[in-house]
C-alpha cells in the first residue's frame, strides 16, 4: 500500500473515531442534562413551597415587620429551614423517578452475574426517548445476548469435545481387551491392532488440531511471509488427497490459471487441505468437486465447491464453531475443528471466508488481499 493510501486510510479511521466520540459525548451530555434539570426543578419547587409557607405565616401575622428591620434575619433563617426540609422530603420521595432506570440496570446486572443470561433491559417510553438511555439498553441487551450465545457455545463445545475424545478411547480400550484376552487368529489379531493404531492416530490428530487451534487463536501477527505459486500449491493439495477422492470416484474440475501470492505458505496449505478434504468427505460417490481461482482489484478469490447434501441456513453460522459438525450423528470422519482453524488463518491474512449452499452445491470462497 502506498504512503498516500495509508494516509487516507488512517484519516478515514480517525474521522470515524472522532464521530463515535462526538456521539458518545452528546449522549452523556443529554444524560447529565436530564438529571440536572430534575435537580433544578426540585430546587425551584422547594423554594416556591418555602416562599409560600413564609407568605402564609405573614398573612396570619406570625411574621411581622418590613425588610429593613431585624425580623429579616428570622425570615431568611425560616425560609432556609423550610426549603431544606421541603427539598429533602421531595428528594427522598421523587428521587426514585430518575434513579429507576439505574435501579433497573443494577437489577439486570445482578441477574447476569448470577448466570441468568436471559435478562434484558427495557425502559419505558419516556426514558427510551433519550439517546443515552436508548444506548444503555441497546448495549446491555447486546452484552446479554453475546453472553447467552457464549454460554450455549461453551456447553456445545464441552459436549462435542467429550464425545469426540471418548469415542476413540472406548474403541482402543475395547479392542485392546480383545487382543489381551487371546484366542485370536493372526488375521484377527492384526486387524484389531490395525484398528487400535488408527484410533490412536485419530486421537493424536484430534489433540494436535486442538493445540493448533489454541496456538492460532492466540497469534496476532502473521509471520514467515513468502511469494509462491498459489495455483501450484492447490494442485499439490489435491494430489495429497488423491486416495480419498479416487476411493469415491469423484470427478475433479480444476479451472484456474497461474497465480502468485505473498502469504504464509504453510498456513494456506492447511486451509486448502481442510476445504478440499471437507468437499470430498461430503460429496456422494461419483460426485463432483471443483476449484476455481479469480483475481479482481486488490484480491484473489479461491472457491472450493462440491455436490451433495446442503448446509441448512440455520447451520451456516454454526459451522465455524469449534467442534461443531453438521452431521450430528458424528458418523462421518472429522472432529469439527478444521473450519475454525481455516477461518482464523484466513483472518490472519486479512482475508475473509464465506459459504454458499443451495441447489445441491456447497461452495466455500476464500478472499485474500494481494499487493
Amino acid at each position: 500500500m502506498s504512503k498516500k493510501k495509508q494516509k487516507n486510510a488512517l484519516a478515514g479511521i480517525s474521522a470515524i473515531g472522532k464521530r463515535f466520540v462526538a456521539t458518545e459525548k452528546s449522549h452523556r451530555f443529554s444524560l447529565s442534562l436530564v438529571f440536572g434539570i430534575f435537580v433544578f426543578a426540585v430546587l425551584l419547587i422547594a423554594i416556591a413551597f418555602a416562599v409560600f409557607a413564609v407568605w402564609i405565616l405573614g398573612e396570619f401575622g406570625v411574621i411581622t415587620g418590613s425588610l429593613e428591620d431585624s425580623s429579616m434575619t428570622l425570615i431568611v433563617i425560616l425560609v432556609s429551614v423550610i426549603s431544606l426540609i421541603i427539598g429533602s422530603g421531595m428528594s427522598i420521595l421523587l428521587g426514585k423517578i430518575p434513579l429507576k432506570p439505574i435501579n433497573d440496570l443494577i437489577n439486570r446486572m445482578n441477574r447476569l452475574a448470577a448466570g441468568d443470561f436471559s435478562a434484558r433491559l427495557k425502559f419505558g417510553n419516556v426514558w427510551k426517548s433519550y439517546p443515552a438511555f436508548s444506548e444503555m439498553s441497546e448495549s446491555f441487551n447486546k452484552l446479554a445476548t453475546e453472553l447467552e450465545n457464549t454460554e450455549m457455545l461453551r456447553g456445545d463445545f464441552v459436549n462435542n469435545f467429550s464425545h469426540e475424545f471418548k469415542t476413540p478411547i472406548v474403541s482402543i480400550a475395547g479392542l485392546a481387551k480383545l487382543v489381551n484376552r487371546g484366542n485370536l487368529t493372526e488375521e484377527q489379531r492384526a486387524k484389531y491392532l490395525t484398528a487400535i493404531e488408527e484410533e490412536s492416530l485419530r486421537l493424536a490428530a484430534m489433540a494436535t488440531n486442538v493445540l493448533n487451534l489454541t496456538k492460532i487463536e492466540n497469534q496476532a501477527i502473521l509471520s514467515e511471509l513468502s511469494c509462491f505459486n498459489l495455483s501450484e500449491q492447490i494442485r499439490s493439495c489435491v494430489l495429497l488427497l488423491e486416495n480419498k477422492w479416487e476411493r469415491k470416484n469423484i470427478e475433479l474440475i480444476l479451472d484456474f490459471n497461474e497465480y502468485e501470492i505473498e502469504a504464509n505458505e504453510e498456513m494456506l496449505k492447511e486451509v486448502w487441505i481442510n476445504l478440499l478434504d471437507n468437499a470430498v468427505k461430503f460429496s456422494p460417490r461419483c460426485g463432483t468437486v471443483s476449484v476455481t481461482i479469480e483475481e479482481s482489484i486488490g484480491k484473489i478469490s479461491v472457491t472450493v465447491s462440491n455436490t451433495g447434501s446442503e448446509i441448512s441456513p440455520e447451520n451456516i453460522k454454526k459451522i465455524w464453531n469449534k467442534f461443531y459438525q453438521a452431521d450430528e450423528s458424528h458418523a462421518s470422519e472429522g472432529n469439527g475443528v478444521g473450519l475454525a482453524i481455516v477461518k482464523r488463518m484466513v483472518e490472519l491474512h486479512d482475508g475473509a471466508i464465506s459459504v454458499r449452499s443451495g441447489e445441491g452445491v456447497t461452495s466455500f470462497t476464500v478472499d485474500l488481499p494481494v499487493k
